[in-house]
């Protein structure tokens, strides 16, 4: 199967999930520890704390500037009560990434390379009582390019990101 179809079929299966449910949503920003930016939609799933979480962005780090396309289902693992005013909660889950990195030679001359992965999130959420929730979270991505095996996932991966984003109920 080729990457092409794969990215589809991806695309394709979060966009009928979250299209299914008419729950809470949030978007905004998620600022990655390793000077990259994303996209990012929460869609909660029922009357479960469960959530589905796309991201698409950007990272440019060191040499290397890429693309990124990130799917997870997150479990909400315990909710807080620690603020009389907000909600705090723990949540984790696994999820699929795919991206491209191109990355700067010796000679100046760039080499691009698409690769496939698979991630797994950790973080820590608040919602506010207006519409805005903050979150911070961790999301290594362990996979494969043509050329052999994605680190830049797993090394960046490890450095905490902070998210906002506005939440419609």
């Amino acid at each position: 199967m080729n990457m092409k179809r794969i990215i589809v079929i991806i695309a394709a299966l979060l966009c009928v999930a979250a299209s299914a449910f008419a729950q809470s949503k949030s978007l905004g920003v998620r600022f990655a520890g390793y000077s990259g930016m994303e996209a990012s939609y929460e869609h909660f799933l029922g009357d479960a704390p469960n959530f589905l979480e796309a991201e698409v962005g950007v990272n440019a780090h060191h040499s290397t500037v890429g693309f990124q396309v990130t799917g997870i289902y997150n479990w909400q693992i315990e909710e807080f009560y620690w603020t009389p005013r907000g909600d705090w909660s723990l949540y984790a889950g696994p999820g699929v990434s795919l991206g491209t990195s191109a990355y700067k030679d010796d000679d100046s001359t760039y080499s691009a390379k698409a690769f496939f992965g698979i991630t797994g999130q950790i973080g820590l959420e608040y919602s506010f009582w207006f519409p805005l929730q903050l979150s911070v979270d961790i999301r290594p991505v362990i996979g494969i390019t043509k050329g052999g095996f994605y680190d830049d996932g797993l090394a960046y991966g490890l450095l905490p990101t902070f998210s906002v984003r506005y939440v419609f109920w």
